[in-house]
């Protein structure tokens, strides 16, 4: 069999690309500017909703979503054990409390009763993660906010016109997935999104915050203050200052710095033109997986049904009563075959600083048993029909080699 070297995730890059971002670079302005403005717009349209802003990651939007919340000291924030540490370590910048919970048994989900549990009347927020692509249950979380009403305290002007504990997805995953007929960022009352290298749609860095309008809250004037969390409080862009005379600004409030550059933006305006069939060739892909991997037992995620439509973004497998060890052995020979895997992800309450906090994984038992015999399959839009083959093949023989080895 012909031997092939199969990167993780690589950025999926054409010459249109490259044109973009060098006309942007000769065109005279290269920070925050029109091709930003042009970007956040068609983000908006393709989510459905009024306004979203564009920043240099998907952390920035997800803190800044806190931050206008009013979300701070003695507040708390509900987030799951097993995701990446930026749905988490976001908590501890605006100073709240973080509390952990649970995924399901059989689900990559957060566990909705052990949600339901944590609430008290400190809650403020709770951060739901669409890993891999996959929309989470916002219904479910929706009736469990809207049941938790009289015993939330709001503290700022947007937290009294929600009158309930707001949702803050962690949709850094899931660009382009949907649920009941609704875009992922147009559900959840305020979404971040990732356009980090390593994403479906990428901007080299960066990310997009969007919200779902919220009554009595006018959406400019909510679009204007995360632009002033983003710009260290400034007035004023540095485009709007180019404008003859109008070099005088004010600063509203000592903020933070993580606005997203042109030449980010460039990237993304061709990348939205060839979203769609990239999201389509991410399904077939997964098709094809799911096909020959279901077939010898390895567990999948359910990534397309009737209810919803994944992004696609990553190819989660589990393999029944592997140990850690066996797994990483897979991986190891995955790797002397060319073939790059990763695992998605160590929960969070193993890790140095949440260890530190006090944080233990004996507390979040599925958490663990996921993570144990987990492992990420390359799953981009570089891929050939061959490679995927030749991926499939030599996983299903290293998989059963290594278990036939006990």
């Amino acid at each position: 069999m012909k031997r092939f070297n199969i990167p993780f995730s690589p950025p999926d890059m054409t010459e249109a690309e490259v044109k973009e971002v060098s006309e942007a670079i000769l065109s005279g302005w290269i920070t925050t500017g029109p091709r930003t403005k042009e970007l956040e717009k068609q983000v908006a349209t393709y989510i459905g909703v009024n306004k979203a802003v564009c920043l240099n990651s998907q952390t920035a939007c997800a803190e800044l979503a806190l931050r206008v919340l009013g979300i701070g000291k003695g507040d708390e924030v509900i987030v799951p054990a097993y995701t990446y540490t930026a749905s988490a370590s976001i908590v501890c910048h605006v100073g709240a409390k973080l509390i952990f919970v649970d995924i399901q048994q059989d689900s990559l989900e957060m566990d909705y009763n052990a949600v339901e549990a944590a609430i008290t009347p400190k809650t403020k927020a709770i951060i739901p993660v669409d890993l891999a692509g996959v929309p989470c249950d916002y219904d479910r979380l929706m009736n469990i906010v809207e049941s938790k009403r009289d015993i939330f305290h709001a503290a700022n002007d947007i937290q009294k016109a929600l009158g309930r504990i707001a949702i803050c997805a962690d949709a850094a995953h899931s660009f382009g997935a949907s649920r009941n007929g609704l875009m992922v960022g147009s559900i959840a009352d305020f979404s971040s999104f990732s356009f980090h290298a390593v994403k479906n749609f990428t901007t080299a860095e960066g990310g997009a915050l969007t919200w779902k309008s919220i009554p009595g809250i006018d959406d400019d004037e909510l679009y204007r203050q995360v632009q002033l969390f983003s710009l260290h409080g400034q007035s004023k862009d540095a485009l709007a200052k180019t404008k003859l005379g109008a070099w005088e600004y004010d600063i509203i409030g000592p903020w933070y710095k993580c606005n997203m550059t042109d030449i980010m933006a460039a990237l993304g305006l061709v990348q939205m033109k060839r979203y769609p069939q990239m999201l389509q060739r991410r399904k077939e892909i997964i098709q094809r997986y799911d096909q020959a991997l279901k077939a010898i037992g390895v567990e999948v995620l359910n990534h397309y049904s009737e209810t919803h439509q994944s992004s696609g973004h990553l190819y989660i497998t589990r393999i029944p009563n592997i140990t850690t060890e066996q797994r990483q052995t897979i991986i190891e020979q995955m790797a002397e075959h060319g073939i790059a895997t990763n695992v998605h992800y160590k929960p969070l309450p193993m890790m140095t600083a949440y260890k530190n906090m006090g944080f233990d994984i004996k507390d979040y038992p599925n958490a663990y048993a996921h993570f144990a015999n987990e492992i990420t399959l390359p799953l981009h839009t570089r891929l050939t029909d061959e490679e995927i083959e030749y991926i499939i093949s030599n996983y299903i023989e290293v998989i059963t080699n290594v278990t036939n080895s006990k």
